[in-house]
């Protein structure tokens, strides 16, 4: 078992990443990680996550009031204690706005679909949940109706979040979300998903049952209204067909380049 000292440099080392890696900006984000069944550690409210010190992290009791520190928690430590509470396996939570995943979120196309081997096995669906006004009770109510099922979620129109046993799985789920979400943009962009299917789909099942990982990890968990949904199908660009093609699309850009260059 971890020093509480060791929770704190953790949490410290994640919130460096999760900057570095562009996942959020400014004061975006937190981070959150239960230290015993009636404390959580988290980043404070109002500080960049890649420049925090361990002092400036809160401890808090699972039922929300404030044990230590100067500064106070990030006005969402709410979804953090409700996924504790429903989740006793997760000890770590990590909220970001990666920028593709957030993408994926603001479009309302959630990450449901067997492309990746990787994130099949380790993260399986990727639901959106329904939008909630920061720091409220909704974002709680939202979160709610699908952590159980879920390491990995969309929040609408807001970013990402991600659970795990400890602070570093839970924030590597985070960096496979969004490099799934960017494979799954760059292949749309292209043209053309193609999906992994039948036999070699139930071999990627099959690795999650025997990883502990759960049983068929693609549901039909998100919140967000069909009809608010939108396919991938929608947003795919056909693909350039014709050498004559090409040549009319860079002469044309050609000419827009030379006009621009000549006032």
């Amino acid at each position: 078992m971890k020093t509480e000292t060791e929770f704190r440099q953790d949490i410290i080392e994640i919130g460096k990443r999760v900057y570095n890696k562009g996942f959020v900006a400014s004061n975006d984000g937190n981070i959150s990680v239960r230290i015993s069944d009636d404390e959580v550690l988290a980043t404070p409210t109002g500080r960049s996550k890649g420049f925090l010190t361990t002092d400036q992290l809160v401890k808090v009791k699972i039922t929300g009031e404030k044990l230590e520190g100067y500064l106070e928690p990030s006005s969402e430590i709410a979804f953090h204690l409700r996924v504790y509470r429903l989740r006793p396996d997760v000890r770590a939570v990590v909220h970001a706005h990666p920028p593709v995943c957030t993408a994926y979120a603001v479009a309302g196309i959630p990450l449901d679909k067997p492309v990746l081997p990787e994130a099949v096995v380790t993260l399986g669906c990727i639901p959106i949940a329904r939008y909630g006004t920061p720091g409220t009770e909704e974002l709680v109510e939202a979160i709610q109706e699908i952590i159980p099922r879920c390491d990995a979620i969309l929040l609408e129109n807001h970013g990402a979040l991600s659970v795990g046993p400890d602070v570093f799985a839970a924030y590597y789920k985070m960096e496979t979300m969004e490099h799934f979400a960017h494979i799954t943009w760059i292949a749309t962009t292209l043209g053309k998903v193609n999906l992994i299917e039948g036999e070699n789909l139930q071999k990627l099942f099959e690795l999650r049952r025997r990883f502990g990982l759960g049983e068929k990890p693609l549901c039909d968990v998100c919140t967000v209204p069909l009809e608010r949904r939108a396919q991938p199908e929608e947003t795919i660009h056909e693909p350039i067909q014709t050498d004559d093609e090409i040549a009319d699309i860079v002469a044309r850009v050609t000419t827009k380049v030379l006009e621009a260059l000549n006032g």
